[in-house]
């Protein structure tokens, strides 16, 4: 228990109950009771992410890629003015940003 405070501790929590939220814990697991199977997995998890923070690997994630059909892939191409014509067709209200 006491290398798996630490390593929270150095992940910026003060302890347990702290890193309740942030980490996901139980009320079980905030109150520093971890089985010996989830404390190890909890302290090879916190090891990973400083290992990858201290060899500058904590970069932010990338959004993930959104796949587009082929109908809204085209309408990138149109005009805004005639976007609009469209919508407005439709009934839509229509403002510019």
């Amino acid at each position: 228990m006491k290398e798996l405070l630490e390593l929270l501790q150095r992940a910026g929590h003060s302890d347990f109950r702290e890193a309740r939220g942030p980490m996901g814990f139980s009320q079980r697991q905030a109150a520093g009771k971890f089985t010996a199977a989830e404390a190890t997995e909890l302290i090879e998890q916190l090891q990973e992410a400083e290992y990858k923070r201290d060899a500058g690997e904590d970069a932010p994630r990338p959004e993930p890629v959104v796949k587009l059909s082929a109908a809204e892939l085209a309408l990138r191409d149109y005009p805004d003015h005639l976007l609009a014509s469209e919508l407005q067709r439709r009934g839509w209200i229509v403002v510019e940003p």
